[in-house]
């Protein structure tokens, strides 16, 4: 079995003493890493199929793509830069559902390397040290593949080149990856952002070692944004929800699937949070009319399915 040297078990028992709630039991966590960790990587059920690979030009970073982008003809990729749960550098710990959406038209780039799942080197498992969460990978990572990305679409002999929309920018995250995609957000090139189990801390508290952010980051956004959690039981459940609260300047959506902390991203192609994820990136960045109904108007998809609640403001 190839267990991450800080594996997203103990990633999530950290995080759970961080943000000020019980953690789950840890072999329950290992148990759940390490059946994660056994499932092969995915193509993604989008319409390219998608591969997980690195490139030496962004070493410290794992990407997700079509595996053929010329199968994309005329339409260009769009680019997603994702911080990982718990701020690790674990480039894999959500590779399916990073490779649901590259399957969908998109290079999606976490910072990292893989060190869980397939590829990953065999590593003894070693709990967290004790005392605050501290960050393995930084915002500034999360907005490299972004640079990275862009100078690939200008460079002549990249698999990339002009294959990459400029406008077609977003940024997501899950927990503590969260926090540092609301700090790219502020990036004037995003032009969609997508939080995961998160949320600035109400008292603007900073727990976790290496990032600083208070709610006045939120007076950044200048474009859509979405927060998925998992309802009552997410340990960010108050910290996202007052964020929702306090954004007024831009349109914000809440959805919430009652899974808990760890959404569904061990789930085959992500399970249900990714597909809500396709649809806000392809309604904001693509602005498709089919999309946008996930999330329009009282009947919306989300507002009537039985198991999402659906919270929006300046949607409609």
């Amino acid at each position: 079995m190839k267990i991450a040297t800080l594996t997203a078990a103990a990633l999530t028992l950290a995080a759970g003493v961080a943000w000020g709630q019980a953690a789950p039991a840890p072999e329950a966590m290992h148990a759940a890493q390490a059946a994660y960790d056994a499932k092969p990587d995915t193509h993604g059920t989008g319409p390219y199929p998608a591969v997980k690979l690195t490139d030496p030009g962004l070493p410290d970073h794992v990407l997700y793509r079509p595996a053929d982008p010329a199968a994309m003809g005329a339409q260009k990729l769009g680019v997603l830069v994702w911080g990982n749960g718990g701020c690790s550098d674990d480039g894999a710990s959500a590779r399916l559902h990073l490779a649901e959406i590259a399957s969908h038209g998109y290079l999606v780039i976490a910072p990292g390397t893989v060190l869980s799942g397939p590829g990953a080197p065999p590593h003894v498992d070693t709990p967290p040290p004790p005392g605050p969460l501290g960050v393995k990978a930084t915002s500034a990572q999360v907005s490299a593949g972004l640079d990275w990305a862009l100078a690939e679409n200008a460079r002549k002999g990249s698999p990339l080149y002009q294959r990459i929309d400029p406008k077609l920018l977003a940024v997501s995250g899950h927990s503590c990856g969260g926090l540092q995609a609301l700090q790219v957000a502020a990036d004037p090139r995003i032009r969609a952002v997508i939080i995961h189990n998160s949320g600035v801390f109400k008292d603007n508290t900073n727990p976790i070692r290496g990032i600083t952010i208070a709610k006045s980051e939120l007076k950044k956004l200048h474009t859509p944004v979405l927060y998925i959690m998992g309802g009552p039981t997410d340990i960010a459940w108050p910290n996202g929800n007052d964020d929702f609260d306090k954004i007024d300047t831009v349109p914000v959506a809440l959805a919430s699937l009652n899974v808990g902390h760890g959404g569904t991203f061990h789930d085959d192609n992500g399970g249900r949070v990714t597909q809500v994820d396709v649809a806000w990136l392809a309604w904001q960045l693509r602005h498709d009319a089919a999309a946008a109904r996930w999330f329009k108007g009282k009947d919306c998809r989300l507002c009537t399915d039985s198991q999402w609640t659906l919270r929006k403001k300046r949607i409609d």
